[in-house]
């Protein structure tokens, strides 16, 4: 395995953009170029110099294009590892060191450095279709006791595939899953290959929040409307798969108690902010319409109702409408779309002005997005790694104050102040 270093001091970068929305799995299409920008929050011309899809307006201002921002700290960029088969997930373990998915049905644990230190073997059959396969990954809150993992991958099952979770004993010798149990299915199933989501968190009390998809088509989207389908929603369910108790829904007839928040297209990323300790999730639109929302008990976010996108044949979706009473807004928005996969925010002193940013890698856009975040308001927008040409899956901090994130391409890179 070849480790490449670059060192870069990110003032006067040329960074690039987006030129085209697409689906998630296919490539960016063009690029455009960021003007030097001042340290102050929002102060320069926005990253976004492409013409949007749509006409729409935003609803307030700065919830789309807002100025861009330019990180001053001097930065060390490192492929790590370049020999990863399709990585979807990395997650930290106690230790420094990181387990990461691949898509096609394995799991890894990789030493601090990047190098392969364990392979996993015992985990159930994935499709890997489309956009299924092996997907996230987080362990136990109390995994130095109980070495527990929890994951989630699409299944086959009868009607064709949906979003499964499950859960296994890490062996002592870590390579292999024991006991593996599923605790959870995303129903229904659906016959198509498109947007499972999904990212699984833990909350303060042990129990898991995952984020679904609505499977993409026409027929089944509209689901994430529909309180009696799991797809297109934040579900939020004990260790064992059922719904933790006092949910938004449990009173509602005809409703899965264990939803928690719904109206979402594709949600592929989801963190904790540290200081508010609220769930934020990012989500794919289609032609435009990439959102970032905080996610609240019982709120409906639009989809397919309301979005600042269109289809990928260039009408409306729906009625056209962006805004609707009892929906929520996004908090932000991007038109070009960027693909916004996983996600983190930055609770580090290592690099004093990126704490409280939260990072997005993007699949299509090609970078790594950083946001600057402000009583609950982006105030700021940076584009990293804009220069590598990468589609970046899954991002987050270690535990040495360096961001790690993993590329389709199959490259894991680490940020890191020089």
């Amino acid at each position: 395995m070849q480790s490449v270093v670059y060192k870069i001091v990110i003032s006067g970068f040329l960074l690039t953009a987006a030129l085209t929305a697409c689906h998630h799995n296919e490539p960016s299409a063009g690029a455009g170029n960021q003007k030097p920008n001042d340290t102050q929050p929002g102060t320069s011309t926005p990253v976004e110099t492409n013409a949007p899809n749509s006409s729409y307006k935003p609803a307030f201002a700065g919830q789309t294009r807002i100025g861009g921002v330019h990180t001053q700290t001097p930065l060390a960029i490192t492929v790590l590892n370049s020999n990863l088969q399709r990585p979807w997930a990395i997650c930290n373990l106690p230790d420094g060191r990181f387990l990461v998915t691949q898509k096609g049905g394995s799991m890894l644990i990789l030493a601090p450095d990047g190098k392969v230190n364990k392979q996993i073997t015992g985990l159930p059959a994935v499709v890997d279709e489309g956009q299924g396969g092996l997907l996230d990954v987080n362990i136990d809150p109390q995994f130095t006791d109980n070495r527990m993992l929890y994951w989630d991958y699409a299944e086959r099952t009868s009607g064709g595939s949906l979003l499964a979770v499950a859960k296994g004993r890490l062996s002592a010798d870590e390579t292999k899953i024991e006991n593996v149990q599923v605790i959870y299915r995303a129903e229904p199933a659906y016959n198509g290959g498109l947007q499972y989501g999904s990212r699984i968190l833990f909350d303060e009390q042990g129990n898991l929040f995952v984020s679904t998809g609505e499977r993409g088509a026409d027929d089944i989207r509209v689901k994430a409307q529909d309180l009696s389908a799991a797809i297109g929603k934040v579900i939020h369910i004990t260790k064992e798969g059922k719904p933790v108790a006092g949910g938004p829904f449990a009173g509602t007839a005809g409703a899965r108690p264990e939803i928690y928040a719904y109206g979402l297209r594709n949600p592929e990323g989801m963190t904790w902010n540290p200081d508010t300790h609220e769930l934020w999730e990012v989500e794919f639109g289609p032609r435009g319409g990439d959102e970032v929302n905080i996610i609240r008990a019982g709120k409906n976010y639009g989809w397919p109702v309301i979005t600042y996108g269109i289809e990928y044949a260039g009408g409306k979706v729906g009625e056209g409408i962006q805004q609707k009473d009892g929906m929520e807004q996004p908090l932000y928005y991007w038109d070009p779309v960027i693909s916004p996969a996983g996600i983190t925010f930055y609770n580090s002193d290592i690099i004093p002005e990126w704490k409280g940013n939260l990072f997005i890698g993007a699949l299509s856009g090609s970078h790594v997005c950083r946001l600057v975040i402000k009583d609950n308001k982006v105030v700021g927008e940076e584009r990293l790694l804009a220069d590598k040409g990468e589609r970046f899956r899954a991002i987050t901090q270690g535990k040495d104050g360096a961001l790690y994130t993993v590329t389709d391409g199959g490259k894991l890179y680490k940020i890191a102040k020089k």
